[in-house]
């Protein structure tokens, strides 16, 4: 069996993983599970956040390597998960190289779930994230209908290709702004506990448990590389409720 062929299938396994928020440890590790399963055993991946370079041999003579550039990522963790258990079951049962690849595509190809859902989702997550951190139930009921515009936004900002720091902007931005309306308003009780109940759904949480797992792993490029992706995001949410707090005292004499 053409070890390029092999290669090339682990190799897109470790893109699913790594465009879907998983360690670069594990997409190491997945790679040279897929590779072994075939009878590949000298395989090695060097993986960053942003791409993938991999070698497989069956002899010195016969050394093959590939590289893929990881342009986008998101978070799905059924992607993972199935990567994950296709790569073990063909660690017991090997199935044909063809069927393997048929299955990633599969994989691949799966649709990602409704805007409905994740809406209604984060529309409950701050509200009751809002909750934990003592606010009433009237500030949870702000934080649910900021939840649904502020995720409807940044989905379709995100649809459109725009830069993910900007979008973290105009998101924190439009939370703390519908925020203090809220109280303004007399809707909510807690202006403070609103914003950060809501502003939790853009949280670099991933990225800062990517960041210490990789760290931990010995990926200390990829660690400080997430680290630093962790701080960006947390600067754009900083960025845009600064800017609205600003102008909200500027123009309307205090924050609430």
């Amino acid at each position: 069996m053409e070890t390029g062929r092999i290669l090339h299938v682990a190799s897109y396994a470790g893109q699913i993983i790594l465009e879907n928020g998983g360690e670069t440890y594990r997409v190491e590790e997945t790679i040279a599970k897929i590779c072994q399963s075939y009878g590949v055993e000298v395989a090695e991946g060097f993986v960053t956040p942003t791409g993938i370079m991999a070698s497989a041999s069956r002899t010195p003579a016969d050394v093959r390597s590939v590289i893929k550039r990881v342009k986008h990522r998101t978070v799905n963790l059924d992607k993972i998960a199935r990567v994950n258990e296709l790569a073990r079951h063909n660690m017991k049962h090997p199935v044909g190289v063809d069927e393997f690849l048929q299955r990633l595509h599969e994989i691949d190809a799966t649709p990602p779930r409704s805007l409905t859902v994740v809406v209604v989702a984060a529309a409950v997550a701050a509200a009751m994230f809002t909750l934990m951190f003592g606010g009433t139930p009237a500030d949870a009921l702000s934080a649910l209908l900021i939840g649904v515009v502020a995720r409807w936004l940044t989905a379709k900002a995100s649809a459109l290709g725009i830069n993910d720091f900007f979008i973290n902007v105009m998101g924190s931005a439009v939370i703390t702004l519908m925020g203090l309306i809220s109280v303004w308003l007399g809707v909510g009780h807690n202006g403070s506990l609103i914003i950060i109940g809501s502003l939790m759904l853009l949280v670099p949480g991933l990225a800062i448990t990517n960041a210490i797992r990789d760290t931990l792993a010995g990926d200390l490029v990829a660690g400080v590389t997430r680290g630093a992706e962790a701080f960006l995001i947390a600067v754009s949410l900083a960025a845009g409720s600064g800017i609205v707090i600003g102008l909200w005292m500027e123009w309307m004499g205090g924050v609430l």
